[in-house]
């Protein structure tokens, strides 16, 4: 089948791929976004805890490997939005800190090759196109800002009361900035649910749908991207080869834009070696998928036997003391946010030999929380693919010591808070959650992957845009860093008339 050549092709449709496609739409230039899954349909199962959590509903079916070659499945979804779909809108800047170069307990936190100025005004951007709430000055470790676009989302009695207690403990709770939209009713099926009112500020609701709503906005569903065809040189990329429909086409453009993320944008460039990219596609400084990073997270519920928790809202408050040092200490250990509500058939999912009626039981008497530490990048934490294009992520979290120091902060904290037990989960190794880092950014086409505005260094007309150019993890949700930069490097695009 011939297809006929685009100005634009746009790989994915998440936080990078869905805010390029709406902040290149009235360019006018002939856009192609190719997206591996379908739209997620608005239906009952969206806000059914069993249908999301037991029967993985909506969750890729595909099996990675890890370190040791054993299969898993992994936390993530193929999807118009992709993963911004089942997130929980938490939009964070970066600290100003992050930017530079940060020592922590196992090791340094490499700097930016950008600062927190540069990109101030996209993170203001960003924050408008997805209609984020908060309220500025009440977080201690914010870098310099204006008000935020919309008020903070109001706290539900028992977490209004638990600021309280908080705030005399010493601590400086500020409001989450969560990404929601206008009709949002503030249910108990947020955070790793999609929404079924399309009142979540996530990539198909604030990027795509406006991108496509233009005649010269295409959008392929069900279409999977395999490779990346170069031309004789191995300076440009002609065409993308795409399983669609059964059969495989080509689709030719001048300009390419890789946002599959982190994992499958890696995989993607290491499946299109060739014979002047033997090693994987852009990748002369051997850092193709290496630097892994996924946040270190650990779950955490605070249980009262004798206390009913009656919030159906729950997210909506984080603490940032130990975002930059801890107690008495000179290491970052980093965040503390309260959690979505968990249901009782999410916890049996960690431990189905216990009965549901205990685990309901259990789950109404608690106060739902994360600690977020940052990863550090490791050349040996790496996306691989075999022939086949089987992807094996080899990953061992570090930081660990920082990341416990952090727990303990929090277990401390709820237990002055009066909760008789403090529970904790962690998905350790096999974390792809706020997956970043392996395709990193920087000014040395030898230390770095992709230039400061996301362009391959060996490729002159690939860009990669999502959490993959990252340096460092930090220790806040990428997802607004991921919008701001794809609005930034939108604007180089325009500027320097790419297109």
């Amino acid at each position: 089948m011939t297809i006929p050549p685009y100005d634009l092709v746009i790989i994915g449709s998440g936080a990078g791929g869905g805010t390029m496609a709406r902040a290149l739409a009235d360019t006018g230039v002939k856009i192609l976004v190719i997206e591996r899954g379908d739209f997620v349909p608005q239906e009952d199962q969206n806000w059914d805890p069993d249908t999301v959590w037991r029967q993985l509903r909506y969750r890729a079916t595909e099996t990675w490997l890890d370190e040791s070659g054993a299969a898993f499945r992994p936390y993530t979804h193929y999807c118009v939005g992709g993963n911004t779909k089942f997130w929980g809108s938490v939009m964070y800047r970066l600290r100003p800190e992050d930017f530079g170069a940060l020592e922590h307990q196992d090791g340094v936190s490499p700097a930016w090759p950008i600062d927190y100025q540069t990109l101030a005004p996209y993170y203001d951007r960003a924050e408008a196109m997805y209609s984020v709430h908060g309220l500025a000055g009440s977080d201690p470790t914010e870098g310099p800002r204006g008000p935020y676009p919309r008020p903070p989302v109001p706290h539900a009695p028992v977490i209004e009361r638990i600021v309280g207690q908080l705030s005399q403990q010493g601590l400086h709770p500020s409001p989450l900035p969560l990404g929601l939209q206008d009709g949002c009713v503030l249910c108990d099926t947020c955070n790793s649910f999609p929404c079924k009112i399309h009142a979540k500020s996530d990539a198909e609701v604030c990027g795509v749908r406006p991108a496509v709503a233009r005649p010269n906005v295409d959008l392929w569903t069900n279409a999977r991207a395999r490779r990346l065809i170069t031309d004789a040189a191995g300076k440009r990329v002609e065409a993308v080869e795409v399983e669609r429909a059964g059969e495989t086409v080509r689709v030719a453009a001048p300009l390419v834009i890789v946002s599959c993320g982190a994992v499958n944008s890696a995989a993607l460039l290491l499946r299109s070696a060739t014979d002047k990219h033997p090693d994987g596609l852009a990748n002369s400084s051997g850092l193709v998928g290496r630097r892994y990073m996924a946040h270190l997270a650990t779950m955490m519920q605070g249980f009262h036997p004798l206390r009913v928790n009656d919030t159906v809202f729950q997210k909506t408050v984080a603490i940032n003391d130990f975002y930059l040092a801890g107690p008495g200490g000179r290491y970052p250990l980093g965040q503390i946010q309260s959690q979505g509500r968990t249901h009782g058939v999410m916890a049996q999912t960690v431990a189905p030999q216990i009965p549901l009626w205990a685990y309901a039981a259990w789950v109404a008497r608690g106060v739902d929380w994360l600690a977020m530490t940052e990863d550090l990048p490791r050349p040996d934490n790496r996306v691989t693919v075999d022939a086949s294009g089987q992807i094996r992520l080899h990953y061992q979290p570090n930081n660990l010591r920082a990341h416990a120091a952090l727990v303990a902060e929090a277990k401390r904290m709820l237990r002055k808070l009066g909760f008789w037990m403090v529970m904790t989960h962690s998905h350790k190794s096999k974390n792809t959650t706020h997956q970043c880092g392996t395709l990193v950014f920087g000014t040395s086409p030898r230390e770095s992957v992709l230039d400061t505005y996301c362009r391959t260094h060996d490729v002159d007309n690939l860009f990669v845009v999502d959490a993959s150019f990252f340096p460092s993890s930090a220790a806040v949700n990428p997802g607004l860093t991921i919008v701001a930069q794809a609005l930034r490097v939108a604007d180089h695009i325009r500027t320097t008339a790419l297109l």
